[in-house]
């Protein structure tokens, strides 16, 4: 059983900027040399939104559409700094699991993993992939 875990950065546009991490998370699973396991995708912030699903401008609007219906900004909250974003994290998580097959992630033909940011300010994130699973033996 190996584990391996690799990191990148990117920067955030502000609120609803959509950023496609598929081919970075790949590229670690690459470098990892697992064949056969998981890949664990995380980011360590509190207003982080990481997907997986369509890449596609239209269901991208619906996304937007659906966090500002459910978490709207001007809404009077507690934590009046910036509730709805924590929200947003806590209803689509910072976090996934994907399979990896063959030493490749194991994604639907039109699955994408992508970074939905919450906040309203342009923002840099970290993304953690830690990868678990038995090594290609050659």
């Amino acid at each position: 059983m190996k584990v391996f875990s690799d990191s990148f950065t990117f920067s955030t546009k502000g609120e609803f900027d959509f950023v496609d991490l598929t081919g970075k998370v790949e590229k670690i699973v690459q470098k990892s040399g697992i064949w056969e396991g998981i890949a664990l995708v995380f980011a360590g912030h509190a207003t982080g939104v990481i997907v997986i699903t369509e890449y596609e401008s239209h269901l991208r609007q619906d996304i937007r559409e659906f966090l500002q219906s459910i978490t709207p900004v001007n809404k009077q909250y507690h934590h009046t700094a910036n509730a709805f974003a924590h929200l947003r994290s806590m209803v689509l998580t910072p976090s996934k699991v994907v399979p990896i097959r063959n030493g490749k992630l194991l994604l639907g033909t039109w699955q994408s993993i992508f970074w939905v940011e919450a906040e309203r300010r342009p923002r840099s994130r970290k993304v953690e992939v830690f990868t678990i699973g038995k090594a290609y033996e050659g």
